[in-house]
């Protein structure tokens, strides 16, 4: 009997390890050096999966979340900015350390970024008492972009460029090094 309960135990396990290894959304993680000064996003990586057209409209995939149209920029676990140096932002200014990015997707032809001094979150949290900042993103059309991916660029001079694409939206905002 202690066998069987074992082999049991064993086979769930490893059921369970297995299952996680392709993730839906998978986490992914982007750095690069501006200025000398590293800048990291972490987040999870969803994709269209046939759903083109429906992922931003306002009956769209990103509607159904409760904080609409905030959207945590990923999914699964909150999108994390991380920086060894002071940044700026647009014209937010971002002390070293780390924070959570959201987009307001009101307008779909116009977003902003939300760099929020609230980490850790789970899921669709948002609190906007805790945003550090807002700003407006510079808007493009890559064509189709099955999996959500963030850039960072370092175009020199303590400058850069943040860019997130999903679908057939890119969104950018320029960076620089204090």
């Amino acid at each position: 009997m202690k066998r069987v309960l074992i082999c049991t135990g064993l086979l769930f396990a490893a059921t369970a390890v297995f299952a996680q290894g392709n993730p839906a959304s998978p986490p992914e993680k982007v750095s690069a050096e501006i200025g000398g000064k590293g800048v990291s996003i972490t987040y999870s990586a969803p994709s269209v999966k046939g759903r083109q057209g429906h992922i931003f409209t306002k009956d769209g995939l990103i509607s159904k979340n409760p904080h609409y149209p905030i959207w945590r920029a990923g999914a699964n676990g909150a999108t994390t900015l991380t920086t060894e140096g002071d940044l700026q932002i647009g014209d937010v200014t971002v002390p070293k350390g780390s924070y959570t990015l959201f987009v307001d997707i009101s307008d779909p032809d116009n977003w902003v970024l939300i760099v929020n001094k609230k980490t850790g979150e789970w899921g669709l949290a948002y609190d906007g008492s805790a945003d550090l900042g807002k700003v407006k993103m510079q808007m493009a059309n890559p064509g189709m972009v099955e999996q959500l991916k963030y850039t960072i660029a370092d175009l020199g001079g303590g400058k850069g460029m943040i860019t997130l694409a999903w679908e057939n939206h890119s969104a950018s905002v320029p960076v620089s090094v204090h």
